[in-house]
């Protein structure tokens, strides 16, 4: 695979200034992240004069312990960040759960918007707010995970003049969030996590390179993405207007989806706010294909059973007629049971990764 890399003229994250302009350095993760975030914090100096935000996919209903965990590896300050809490250097800010992480100037904030990508935390908010606020002095770092919630945030970074790291995806617990960041976006730097707190520790000292020019419509729908994950109405900021509507449908509200694109990137956002990537709206679709099919199953022998029993009934009462047309119906419900089991069995999970595999296409196209 392909390593990339820039010079210094190219690129670069930029260094404190007079006025306290340090570099901001953003960390998603999901699937086997635990211990590359573990690896990356414990290989960075204890003074390190940059904040870095963490976002980690996990459960709503379970007690982080990832901060616990990163204060053990480094002497840098790790905790939960609190909404309005200042930004300031040598800090590590994670993302407490179920709620999401973003970066505004000078302060970050925690919010309960939207889910994207199915998850909250995810990682495209908190790096798609980073790169509007701090523009080319964002480092943007995917690293272990499955599917592909960052790739957007992280082509947000790029295109605004920051810079995008990629976990190599051969030293990947999990390697589809760094496979597919690689696929979409032109990266600075695919390096293993041994090799990235060196990296980041030269990035935060080289001087930045010139902010990107962001055309007004672009910069607009960025504003209102991120004004959604800050939990202000999706319907009522416009969104919409910036998008192409669907014959698709949201698995979370069933609100109709409208398709945005990021370069030659499709993704989906409904009016009430979530927002998919097309591999995390494949993904959820096919799985709630199956709920739905185990849900026709229960229905059907439900009725299996009360045909049955009222059957049972009439033959008691010694209305035979009657009672083997209740048995004959519930034979026929049986059939089609039998039908839908089969169905439910054969039914098959998809993602834009399995199809890549079974094309034996490693690159795989952009969804238009």
């Amino acid at each position: 695979m392909k390593k990339l890399k820039t010079s210094k003229s190219e690129n670069g994250a930029g260094k404190k200034n007079e006025n306290g302009n340090f570099p901001i350095i953003v960390v998603g993760a999901s699937a086997g992240g635990f211990e590359a975030l573990k690896k990356l914090v414990a290989g960075l100096p204890k003074d390190f004069d940059a904040p870095l935000f963490i976002v980690w996919h996990m459960s709503p209903d379970v007690r982080s312990i990832l901060p616990e965990v990163l204060n053990r590896e480094n002497t840098i300050e790790v905790a939960h960040a609190y909404d309005g809490e200042p930004i300031c250097a040598n800090r590590i800010y994670v993302a407490p759960p179920d709620r999401h992480l973003l970066a505004e100037n000078g302060k970050a904030r925690v919010t309960h918007g939207p889910k994207e990508n199915r998850f909250r935390p995810a990682v495209d908010p908190l790096f798609r707010s980073a790169a509007y606020a701090y523009n080319n002095r964002v480092i943007g770092v995917i690293l272990s995970g499955a599917l592909d919630d960052g790739t957007a945030g992280l082509w947000t970074i790029k295109h605004r003049g920051g810079t995008a790291i990629v976990q190599d995806p051969e030293d990947a617990e999990v390697p589809s969030m760094p496979e597919n960041a690689l696929r979409e976006v032109e990266v600075h730097y695919t390096v293993p996590v041994s090799e990235m707190a060196d990296l980041l520790v030269r990035l935060t000292k080289e001087k930045a390179a010139e902010t990107s020019e962001v055309i007004m419509e672009d910069d607009e729908k960025t504003k209102i993405e991120i004004g959604i994950a800050a939990e202000y109405s999706a319907f009522e900021s416009g969104i919409m207007q910036f998008g192409e509507l669907t014959p698709f449908t949201c698995p979370d509200c069933h609100g109709v989806l409208s398709k945005y694109k990021d370069g030659k990137r499709a993704r989906f956002r409904c009016h009430t706010g979530h927002a998919f990537s097309a591999a995390a709206l494949l993904a959820t679709l096919t799985e709630n294909i199956e709920d739905s099919l185990y849900s026709a199953m229960r229905g059907v022998e439900e009725s299996i059973m009360l045909l049955n029993h009222i059957g049972d009934h009439f033959a008691a009462v010694n209305q035979t007629k009657l009672a083997a047309m209740y048995f004959k119906k519930a034979s026929e419900a049986q059939r089609r049971a039998q039908i839908v089991r089969q169905v439910v069995l054969t039914h098959e999970q998809l993602s834009t990764d399995s199809l890549r595999q079974q094309a034996g296409d490693a690159n795989g196209d952009n969804v238009k």
